[in-house]
């Protein structure tokens, strides 16, 4: 079997995902490059990785029937799910192309026996159909699998939003996002990047949400000589909210404490309009290299970055040292599932207890480096109330100089005006098409 195969390389793809707990966009890129896959093959095997992952136990619970309580092993089972998922969400995949590559791969792996077993799962589903999802009388249980989110974060969910809520939430969680970038403010406007961009032959449009966002519809942002120049920064739109939300002005000291990959240090530091400083701190050395790149990418010349942990930072840095502090606060990430549907399988649900009890540091350790009057802005790329609403309730319990600040809507876009709540706001996918995110402002009296 050929190396660029598309469907040998999506089986090792979502193998690599399934016993290393390895990321998918990560892992995408690795094999596209490794397997020599080709520009007009690259969209097919994204969207089977993605679309497979996205639908895992949807598929799991139509396969089923058809395994008979056989245990198969790990690499059939991922075969069989891929072929699956092309057989039913994509209609313009020939069914016998389907069969036969899935035929010719389990002959590779294994040997005539199995490639028999697939050929049979495969042709049985093809003549009976999938078992119908309504036939599931628990709606809880019903939501789980028809769009494939573990039943306890189902559960979750469903007691903090409601039922509705939480079906938009999942429902949208299943579709692929879109891809959107903030403008580098400091070179150029929307206007002239859009130009730009069509000259390379890419349709792109302004945002939904923020003022300052692109939206590609055809085309890939990040392989166009305007993003390799500096002219905009991948990010979603949510995320472009965190940095606003700081209500930077000219001449402020801020700090970034947990930074990579650097796409909000980058956005202050374009907020600053070359003044000021930005103090852009990550755990890794290697991911502060990731935040250089993109401040050398996009000409910033008031960007410092320092390998540390911010759960130390008092003992390099002085009380009171600076204007603005961003807390964008490592998370279980499920407001990014769309992106990184892995997320949901590799999750489990002390995990947000365990990332609150850090956050909480964080959070603690650099209130102290805020001057009087200075905002604290914390967000999380996460839903739910622990990782969120709870660590701000815990943290002004034991630090009664900071409050909530009001200001915060004034510093968003208008049409979010509503969703803002005592200086929080919790985005929910489903309200504009972007990922899921948390923000809260915070104003140091004392």
């Amino acid at each position: 079997m050929k190396r660029n195969n598309v469907r040998d390389a999506a089986l090792e793809i979502l193998l690599m995902i399934e016993k290393n707990q390895a990321y998918s966009n990560l892992l995408l890129t690795k094999i596209i490059n490794k397997r020599e896959i080709n520009g007009k093959d690259i969209g097919l095997l994204t969207e089977i990785v993605y679309g497979t992952l996205q639908r895992r136990d949807t598929i799991d619970y139509f396969l089923t029937p058809f395994l008979k309580n056989k245990k198969i092993d790990i690499w059939v089972q991922n075969l069989l799910r891929l072929s699956l998922y092309q057989i039913i969400y994509l209609d313009r995949v020939p069914e016998r192309a389907i069969f036969f590559e899935a035929v010719e791969i389990a002959k590779k792996r294994g040997h005539k026996g199995i490639s028999s077993f697939v050929n049979g799962v495969l042709r049985s589903i093809q003549r009976e159909g999938v078992p119908s999802i309504e036939q599931i009388s628990d709606p809880l249980k019903r939501l789980s699998i028809e769009t494939s989110h573990p039943l306890w974060l189902v559960t979750n969910w469903v007691n903090q939003f409601g039922f509705d809520e939480t079906k938009k939430m999942c429902e949208v969680n299943i579709t692929p996002p879109e891809q959107t970038a903030r403008i580098n403010s400091n070179i150029s406007s929307v206007e002239n990047v859009l130009q730009l961009l069509e000259g390379e032959g890419i349709e792109a449009v302004r945002g939904d949400l923020s003022d300052d966002s692109i939206k590609a519809i055809k085309g890939n942002l990040a392989h166009t000589k305007a993003f390799a120049d500096g002219y905009f920064t991948i990010q979603d739109e949510s995320s472009m909210l965190v940095a606003r939300a700081l209500g930077i002005k000219k001449g402020d000291d801020v700090l970034d404490s947990c930074a990579a990959p650097g796409g909000k240090t980058t956005h202050i530091a374009e907020l600053l309009q070359n003044t000021g400083s930005v103090l852009s701190l990550d755990l890794h050395e290697h991911k502060t290299k990731l935040i250089n790149d993109q401040v050398s990418r996009l000409k910033l010349n008031n960007v410092n970055t320092r390998a540390l942990d911010s759960r130390q930072i008092r003992k390099f840095y002085q009380d009171a040292s600076f204007d603005k502090i961003l807390v964008d606060a490592p998370c279980s990430g499920y407001g990014v599932i769309r992106r990184k549907p892995d997320i949901k399988y590799s999750k489990q649900e002390i995990d947000s207890k365990k990332l609150a009890s850090i956050q909480l540091e964080i959070l603690s350790e650099v209130a102290t480096l805020l001057k009087k009057d200075g905002i604290l802005v914390y967000s999380t790329c996460t839903i739910g109330y622990e990782e969120n609403q709870g660590v701000i309730t815990e943290f002004l319990r034991n630090n009664s100089e900071f409050e909530l600040d009001n200001e915060l809507a004034a510093c968003l876009p208008k049409k979010m005006e509503s969703y803002v709540k005592n200086g929080q706001v919790q985005l929910l996918p489903h309200y504009f098409g972007t990922d899921g995110f948390y923000i809260a402002r915070l104003r140091k009296q004392v």
